[in-house]
């Protein structure tokens, strides 16, 4: 009796190890991402061992309940130990896997500022349901963002800024509905902004300097209520600024410097919410309107090397 007792007991514990461990089927798709990166100097993948890839994985977190695993999160700059005992910031190569494309239960995917890292972003993530946050800063990851990534209808950041992306912007990122912060900066992202570029209504910041974005600002733009942060400096915009972004609700900060906008700026523009306003190296021509009032509180207003000088 006292063996039997003993053998289910073990029974027990084995299968109660079991359920709280990560499925097999998740910890081969980790172990594949990790083979396709090399990162010589800290040594952060040196935890990854054993079955168990919810515990005590480096930048690795589970679903407490399902215990599949929800977040990768590995910064190349951080102020982890790791970082502090080695007295550097992180350097890795290789590229972004597709194998964690079998992490179907993944909500957050973020491999950030380790330089090295290059290749295209996994076309298959867009087939991840419960993905909410995608940063990918500070690498060389090049190619263009996936056409269907519309298709992440919980996507609530996107950070593919300092890269080398290419190609246009998909017309399905419209379909963003939850999407509250979208960062492109400095990469190589030509063509228009989607006319429809307002139906990401969720938007607070919207960072797409350093490009090569031609074509006129789209006025539905000007329908983000939530937007706060508009930054498309730096690029190849041409026309003239729709008049109805100066009535944005809470937008803040407007930079569109180093473009070849035309035309007169619009008189809203200053008697707005607007705090921080970069028009410089532009080609508008016309008057500076007389228009400033109690509502015109500027931080930062910059209307320098304007082509044809506003008098």
């Amino acid at each position: 009796m006292a063996a039997f007792l003993y053998i289910t007991l073990i029974t027990i514990l084995i299968s109660s190890s079991t359920v709280k461990s990560c499925p097999p089927s998740d910890r081969a798709a980790l172990l594949a991402f990790r083979a396709a990166l090399h990162e010589p100097y800290l040594g952060i993948f040196n935890s990854w061992t054993g079955i168990d890839c919810c515990h005590k994985w480096y930048g690795v977190s589970c679903d407490p309940e399902t215990h599949r695993v929800a977040d990768i999160n590995l910064r190349g700059e951080s102020e982890d130990p790791i970082f502090e005992k080695a007295g550097r910031s992180g350097y890795m190569t290789g590229t972004i896997s597709p194998s964690i494309c079998k992490l179907e239960r993944l909500s957050s995917l973020t491999i950030a500022d380790w330089k090295g890292i290059s290749g295209e972003i996994p076309r298959c993530i867009t087939s991840l349901p419960f993905l909410r946050i995608v940063d990918l800063i500070g690498n060389r990851i090049s190619g263009d963002l996936p056409a269907d990534i519309g298709r992440l209808h919980r996507l609530t950041v996107l950070n593919v800024a300092d890269n080398l992306i290419s190609g246009e912007i998909p017309r399905s990122l419209t379909n963003l509905s939850s999407l509250m912060h979208l960062d492109l900066r400095n990469n190589r992202i030509s063509g228009p902004l989607p006319q429809d570029f307002g139906r990401l209504r969720m938007l607070s910041r919207a960072l797409l300097s350093q490009n090569f974005i031609s074509g006129r600002i789209p006025i539905s733009v000007s329908k983000i209520y939530r937007l706060a942060d508009l930054d498309l400096s730096v690029n190849r915009l041409s026309g003239a600024i729709p008049d109805s972004l100066g009535r944005m609700a809470v937008l803040a900060t407007l930079n569109l410097d180093s473009n070849k906008l035309s035309g007169k700026i619009p008189p809203s523009l200053f008697n707005s919410g607007i705090s921080n306003l970069n028009l410089s190296k532009n080609a508008f021509q016309g008057y500076l309107p007389d228009v400033f009032s109690v509502r015109s509180y500027f931080t930062v207003l910059d209307l320098s090397c304007i082509l044809r000088p506003v008098v």
